[in-house]
């Protein structure tokens, strides 16, 4: 059966207003993707940049190596380290946000409504700042004369400076802080529409705090748990600036490793291949929220 001519019509011009975002987001957003993905599988030029000759030594690269004498295949253990360290820190950077955003988002929420606002407006306020910036204010904090050892020099609780700066830790403190409002908001979201009556009827059933946190709470707010583990997880395993700054040269994660291949390593088809790879990771973690969500939905 044919459809009216009146919803053909809305249809033609539904597409034809779409037509210039999906223009811009072919052209802006897909193209250099797909330039990225060409690179990967193209021979590494003589200074930089690549040979339009088709070859899979990018790929290669990516877990293997060959030793430069005798041609010997080994694991990269450099670039193998450099992928646990950034799916580590992502992972606890993760983790950190979510024990510290769920006791914040449930005291936002059980706030007052003439005052949530307020408290929202203070968890957007370092979206307000440069991340660098803000990745320089945590510097000041925790390096060696910086507030944090200062304090605890000036109270007697250590006689030397602690070494954080420069170190996973010094990283971990970093993206924890830089990423924890990505973490709040989507909890606050969840928290909002709970019914805090059910909480009332699982004590009328006997049940403990931790049975209730475990059986009822947690529950009921997931989707609000995956979607800011999802806002955390993805920007954490590409993050630049903050490793960059707060962990030295040699504390690197896969965007910094990604930037040398482009950069002082002129190896172009790794670098892409390694930004290929990040972006695969990426489109994992999405499917699997969608699906998971979408499950959720099903069962209401």
């Amino acid at each position: 059966m044919s459809k009216p001519s009146g919803q053909r019509s809305k249809g033609v011009n539904g597409w034809l207003l779409s037509t210039p975002a999906l223009v811009l987001l072919l052209l802006a957003a897909s193209g250099p993707l797909l330039i990225v993905a060409a690179y990967s599988v193209m021979e590494k030029g003589d200074y930089s940049g690549v040979r339009w000759v088709l070859s899979g030594e990018g790929w290669f690269r990516v877990l293997f190596e060959r030793d430069i004498f005798d041609q010997t295949v080994s694991l990269a253990d450099a670039n193998l380290s450099i992928f646990w360290r950034s799916v580590k820190l992502s992972i606890a950077t993760t983790l950190i946000t979510f024990f510290l955003g769920l006791p914040t988002a449930w005291f936002i929420a059980t706030r007052p409504a003439s005052s949530r606002a307020f408290w929202l407006f203070l968890i957007t306020i370092p979206f307000w700042t440069n991340l660098l910036i803000r990745t320089f204010a945590i510097m000041e904090v925790i390096r060696n004369q910086g507030i944090l050892n200062t304090a605890l020099m000036k109270s007697g609780l250590i006689s030397e400076p602690i070494q954080i700066l420069y170190t996973d830790t010094a990283v971990l403190i970093g993206m924890a802080y830089v990423y924890l409002p990505l973490m709040v908001l989507p909890l606050y979201a969840a928290v909002d529409r709970f019914d805090f009556k059910l909480i009332e009827a699982g004590y009328d059933l006997y049940a403990s705090r931790w049975q209730i946190l475990r059986r009822v709470i947690l529950p009921i707010i997931k989707p609000g748990i995956i979607a800011g583990s999802i806002l955390v997880f993805i920007p954490s395993l590409g993050a630049y600036v903050t490793p960059r700054v707060l962990g030295g040269g040699k504390n690197m994660m896969i965007g910094n490793f990604i930037e040398l291949q482009f950069g002082q390593g002129q190896n172009w088809p790794l670098g892409a291949a390694l930004s290929t790879v990040l972006l695969l990771v990426v489109l994992v973690s999405l499917v699997v929220y969608t699906r998971v969500s979408s499950r959720d939905n099903q069962d209401g």
